[in-house]
């Protein structure tokens, strides 16, 4: 009797368009194709087929690799956009500070509060 393994996740499970790729893919693949191949045909004569055809892979590879890169279930572009907040749109270090309510004098006479990295302290005027 044959068996077929079913994944307990099946949100992970894609669903198949064309050989064996995703709709994501073949969008991206066609990109790739519409950027590269013209560019090969225009410059061949120009550049010579080798310098041609190298430069067309360095066309078409950023749209390969949104199409077929994937970490932790997220693309490429999830993972940029990650990488660029938390290296450039947020800060490296996030201070917390704090008012301690019990170190201030309720009269607010001769008590200074004074932030020192993080927390709060009280000084008293002399």
């Amino acid at each position: 009797m044959a068996y077929v393994s079913v994944p307990k996740d099946l949100t992970k499970v894609k669903n198949k368009v064309a050989f064996n790729l995703t709709k994501r893919q073949m969008i991206c693949i066609g990109i790739a194709a519409a950027i590269g191949l013209p560019f090969y045909f225009l410059t061949r004569n120009v550049l010579g087929t080798s310098n041609s055809a190298t430069i067309m892979v360095l066309l078409m590879l950023p749209a390969f690799m949104f199409a077929m890169y994937e970490k932790d279930g997220m693309h490429l572009e999830q993972v940029l956009m990650n990488i660029i907040t938390v290296k450039f749109l947020k800060p490296d270090i996030r201070r917390f500070e704090t008012d301690n309510l019990y170190e201030q004098d309720p009269k607010k006479e001769s008590v200074q509060p004074v932030k020192k990295g993080g927390t709060a302290s009280v000084r008293k005027k002399k």
